[in-house]
């Protein structure tokens, strides 16, 4: 749709989009897993939070993240839109990379290889 029409989606509701879709091809294995875990889109990681884990090297930019749940906060999966959108051109490659984080971050959370989360990505 054109931009301005009311069914056009901003770049922000594309990629929330992308995420969603990474999540659906893996909810029919991992259903269960995923219902304990909250998945979030950020532009990008917060400062602080670099400072705790780290920064990435200049040539290694982070492009998501997981966190472990803690007491009452669930385990979480975060997918940073800007730094994706920086390391891919086209719709496609949007959609492998977001897809590709989302299967490393998943696999981080449950402590496997990420072949073995999706053996069926390409």
């Amino acid at each position: 749709m054109p931009a301005g029409t009311p069914l056009a989606l901003s770049r922000s509701e594309e990629f929330d989009d992308l995420v969603r879709s990474a999540i659906g091809r893996l909810e029919r294995r991992w259903a269960h897993e995923l219902d304990a875990i909250e998945v979030a889109v950020e532009d990008v990681p917060d400062p602080d939070l670099l400072t705790e884990q780290g920064a990435p090297s200049a040539t290694s930019l982070r492009l998501g993240r997981s966190e472990a749940a803690a007491g009452d906060r669930a385990a979480r999966i975060v997918v940073y839109r800007r730094a994706v959108e920086s390391r891919s051109r086209g719709q496609r490659a949007r959609e492998a990379l977001v897809h590709e984080v989302v299967v490393e971050q998943l696999a981080d959370l449950l402590g496997l290889d990420p072949a073995a989360v999706d053996p069926d990505d390409d």
